[in-house]
């Protein structure tokens, strides 16, 4: 198997060391984890793409590339340029430091990377850790994505729909806020959102005097709807999330016929 990875946090962030031995496993003795990822942090980019100025593509090592541009630019790269003639037969993104769950997804560069992957009709997951008390000081946070992601995701291909039927899927995994030992089990559930925790804007000075703003995130830890990513997450479990790069409510197109 030959494995494409990418994250938002960045090409040298200790997330893609765990996601290169996910993806190593994956692969087997046999296959080729390539990397391509972003030269510099990412975060919350969503799926952006750079369609107004060229990147700069560095080979860094060993199947090993950085790109200056976002997550999903990284994919095409990937693809369209560092393996043009070998194409992949699996895209991940991740390992996120910090989760994706609820809200968070909307604003994932992790999650754009792999929703590109789906647009270029290839099988992709995004994988994030939760963070919390129990694994944030961790001398590895990342142990709970490292050890059950393996076996996870080859349960996920073994299912993968045909490409009619699977066109613009991918998935969205978050690995509890707990030790590997501690991992409750998986759920699979939709995506969550946490009342009263949206992004915000703080105002800061500069030493000059010059006033500017900075993004504050909200409180990660607030409840959300029961059976929900975030829910489950928050009681041990692993949350898988199947998603479509496709933004339709499609529950909503028969009552609004009645309008044209």
């Amino acid at each position: 198997m030959r494995i494409l990875i990418t994250n938002d946090d960045g090409i040298n962030a200790p997330g893609l060391v765990a996601l290169h031995e996910i993806a190593t496993d994956l692969a087997g003795p046999d296959g080729e984890v390539w990397t391509v990822a972003p030269a510099f942090e990412q975060s919350g980019v969503g799926h952006c793409i750079s369609y107004t100025h060229p990147m700069m593509v560095s080979k860094m090592g060993e199947r090993r590339y950085a790109a200056e541009g976002s997550p999903a630019d990284c994919v095409l790269a990937g693809l369209h340029h560092v393996l043009q003639d070998a194409r992949p037969d699996l895209i991940l993104s991740g390992v996120n430091r910090g989760n994706n769950s609820a809200e968070n997804a909307l604003y994932s560069g992790t999650l754009g990377g792999a929703m590109e992957g789906a647009l270029q009709r290839i099988p992709s997951v995004a994988l994030s850790q939760y963070l919390g008390p129990d694994n944030f000081q961790a001398d590895d946070p990342f142990e709970a994505a490292r050890v059950h992601a393996p076996d996870l995701i080859r349960k996920l291909l073994s299912v993968w729909p045909e490409d009619s039927a699977g066109y613009r899927l991918f998935y969205n995994i978050n690995f509890p806020p707990v030790s590997a030992a501690n991992v409750q089990g998986m759920k699979i559930a939709p995506q969550g959102f946490r009342e009263h925790s949206r992004f915000t804007c703080e105002p800061h000075l500069s030493p000059s005097g010059r006033q500017f703003l900075w993004i504050r995130g909200g409180d990660q830890h607030r409840p959300t709807a029961p059976g929900s990513d975030a829910a489950v997450n928050l009681e041990g479990y692993i949350s898988v999330t199947p998603m479509r790069a496709d933004l339709t409510d499609h529950a909503l197109l028969a009552t609004l016929k009645d309008l044209e």
